[in-house]
C-alpha cells in the first residue's frame, strides 16, 4: 500500500510501541525500526518523518547505540525523545553529561509557545520525566525552547533544519498536552495529511488481498479471539469461497468456547463460511506434559497449531496461502522489527517454527494495533459483541496456567474464570474493564475447609485497564465483588483453596501472566 509513513527508530525504549500508537492517532501510519536499521533503507522508505525513541544508555559512553549523522541531514523532520534528544545533541555538536539531580516522574515544564512543537500547549504544563543524563550544552543552530527547575534544556529546536528534541515523554498520558505536541509534530512539521483510516485500510486491504491470491485457495486460522474473527471476515469478503477457516480447539479455550465459536462461524452462523472444526486436545496435552518454560510453551502450541492446519489443508486439497490475525503488537513484543528485547514469542510470530508448508502467510492485520483491529472490525460490518469481546491470547490457557498445562489443571481455570466473567458481568464492569480473566498460579498452600486439611492450587485474578495494550493499570473492583468471586470460586471449583488479585501494572509486568 502507498501511505505517508513516520518512521520510529528504536534505541530500546519501553515505550516504542507506544510512541507508534500515538502517532497513528494523529491518523498518520508509523512503523518501529532497530537503530541498527541502515540509513539506505531508511531513505529508500521516503519517510515524511522520523522520531527517535528513548533508551537505557548513555549517548556518549563507548558503544552506546548511535546512529549516522546523515540521518539529521536528509531534510527529513526528525524528532528526538529522551536518549533521542541527547544523541541528536551529541552528534551535532552539542554536550550531554550526568545530571546532578534525576528527574523521575510528573514534572512542571516550561515551554515557549512560539515554537512550532509547541502551539496550543499552555506555558507551563506536566510532562512525565525519566533520565539521569541532560543535555548541558546544545549543539550549532539549536535554541532552547523548554526547561524546567532542574532541566536546563528540556526541548530544543532547530527549525530550519527542522530536527526537534525533547527530554520528557510527550507518548504517555502522564504528559497532559503530549498528543498535541505529538501532532503538532506529524501533522504542521513533517506536514502529513493524516489520512490513515480504517476505511481506506479495509478497501485497500481487499483489494490487494484479491491481487495477491487470485485464484488460489486460503485457510485462515481462525481461534474465534477479535483478531482472527476480523482477519476471517476479511479474507471473506476478499476472496469468498476460496477461504475455508479451520478452528482449532486445542483444549486451552475458555469454558464452553469452542462450541459457541462454532455457533458463530459454523454452518448455522451468521457468516457463509467453509468451516472446519478440529478437536485435538489431547493431542497438546500431551506435547506439554512435563513443560514449564513459558517460551517453550508458547513454540509448542505455535509450531502444533502450524501442522494442524498443514493437516487440515492436505485434507481440502492443494492451499497455497495460511492466514493468521497477526496484529503490530504481537510483532514487536516477539523482538520483530525494533530494538527492544523480546518480551514474549507470540505463536503467531516468533513462536512459528523454520519450515511452513504453504506457499505464503497472509498476516492483514500486522501492522494494526488492537484498537485500530476493532474499528476495522466495525468498518467490516461485524456486530459489537463480537468484536469488542474480552481479548484471548493464541496459546490460550498454556499461558494462563503457570508451570505444566494438564487437562485438570484447564478445568480449574476455565470453571474460576467462568465465574469470574459473570459476576464481573453482574456488577456492569465487563463493559469498562479493558481485560479481565482468572489465572492458575504454580502454588499450592494448606487449607482448611469442612475441619478438613486442603493442600490445594491458588487462583490469581487479573483485571486492568488500558487504552492500547501497551501500558496497563490494575482495575479498582469493589472489595465486596472480589469476595464474592473468591468466595465462589474456593466453593464451586475442586482444587483451589486461595485467590489473589493481580495488582501489577504494565509495565513493569505483562497483562498475560506468561
Amino acid at each position: 500500500m502507498t501511505r505517508e509513513t513516520v518512521i520510529v527508530i528504536d534505541f530500546g525504549g519501553q515505550y516504542n510501541q507506544l510512541v507508534a500508537r500515538r502517532v497513528r492517532e494523529c491518523n498518520v501510519y508509523c512503523e518501529i525500526y532497530s537503530y541498527k536499521t541502515d540509513i539506505e533503507k531508511i531513505k529508500a522508505m521516503k519517510p515524511k518523518g522520523i522520531i527517535l525513541t528513548g533508551g537505557p544508555n548513555s549517548c556518549y559512553e563507548e558503544g552506546a547505540p548511535t546512529y549516522t549523522r546523515e540521518l539529521f541531514e536528509l531534510g527529513i523532520p526528525v524528532l528526538g525523545l529522551c536518549y533521542g534528544a541527547q544523541l541528536m545533541q551529541h552528534i551535532l555538536g552539542g554536550k550531554v553529561e550526568r545530571a546532578d539531580v534525576r528527574e523521575y516522574g510528573k514534572t512542571e515544564v516550561f515551554v515557549d509557545t512560539n515554537s512550532q512543537l509547541f502551539t496550543g500547549v499552555s506555558p507551563s504544563t506536566i510532562c512525565w520525566m525519566s533520565h539521569f543524563d541532560y543535555i548541558s550544552k546544545i549543539g550549532p543552530g539549536f535554541s532552547i525552547c523548554a526547561y524546567t527547575a532542574d532541566c536546563p534544556v528540556a526541548a530544543a529546536e532547530d527549525p530550519a533544519r527542522k530536527l526537534y528534541g525533547i527530554q520528557f515523554h510527550p507518548e504517555v498520558l502522564h504528559t497532559v498536552e503530549g498528543k498535541t505536541m505529538l501532532s503538532n509534530f506529524v501533522l504542521n512539521i513533517c506536514g502529513c495529511a493524516g489520512d490513515w483510516r480504517m476505511d481506506s485500510f479495509v478497501e485497500q486491504s481487499i483489494k490487494a488481498i484479491r491481487e495477491k491470491v487470485g485464484n488460489g485457495k486460503v485457510l485462515c486460522a481462525l481461534s474465534g479471539g477479535v483478531d482472527s474473527s476480523v482477519a476471517a471476515v476479511l479474507l471473506a469478503k476478499a476472496v469468498g469461497n476460496q477461504l475455508t477457516c479451520v478452528f482449532v480447539d486445542h483444549g486451552l479455550l475458555r469454558k464452553n468456547e469452542g462450541d459457541e465459536v462454532e455457533a458463530i462461524f459454523g454452518p448455522a452462523g451468521d457468516y457463509d463460511l467453509n468451516f472446519v472444526r478440529a478437536n485435538v486436545q489431547e493431542r497438546f496435552y500431551e506435547k506439554l506434559a512435563g513443560v514449564t518454560e513459558p517460551e517453550a510453551k508458547r513454540k509448542i502450541i505455535g509450531e502444533e497449531f502450524i501442522r494442524v492446519f498443514e493437516e487440515e489443508a492436505k485434507k481440502i486439497g492443494a492451499v497455497d496461502f495460511l492466514v493468521q490475525g497477526t496484529i503490530y503488537p504481537d510483532v514487536v513484543e516477539s523482538g520483530v522489527g525494533g530494538e527492544s528485547v523480546v518480551i514474549k514469542s507470540h505463536h503467531n510470530v516468533g513462536g512459528l517454527p523454520d519450515y511452513v508448508d504453504f506457499k505464503e502467510i497472509i498476516e492483514p492485520l500486522r501492522d494494526l494495533f488492537k484498537d485500530e483491529v476493532r474499528q476495522a472490525g466495525l468498518e467490516l460490518g461485524i456486530p459489537e459483541y463480537l468484536v469488542f469481546r474480552q481479548p484471548f491470547p493464541g496459546p490460550g490457557l498454556g499461558v494462563r496456567i503457570v508451570g505444566e498445562v494438564t487437562a485438570d489443571k484447564v478445568r480449574i481455570v476455565q470453571d474460576a474464570d467462568a465465574i469470574y466473567r459473570e459476576e464481573i458481568a453482574k456488577c456492569g464492569m465487563d463493559k469498562t474493564i479493558g481485560q479481565y480473566f482468572a489465572a492458575l498460579t504454580n502454588m499450592r498452600s494448606v487449607g482448611v475447609m469442612g475441619d478438613e486439611r486442603t493442600y490445594d492450587y491458588a487462583v490469581a485474578l487479573r483485571a486492568v485497564n488500558t487504552i492500547d495494550f501497551m501500558t496497563a493499570e490494575a482495575a479498582d473492583i469493589p472489595f465486596e465483588v472480589l469476595q464474592t468471586v473468591m468466595s465462589r470460586i474456593i466453593n464451586e471449583v475442586k482444587g483451589v483453596n486461595r485467590v489473589f488479585y493481580d495488582l501489577t501494572s504494565k509495565p513493569p509486568g505483562t497483562i498475560e501472566l506468561e
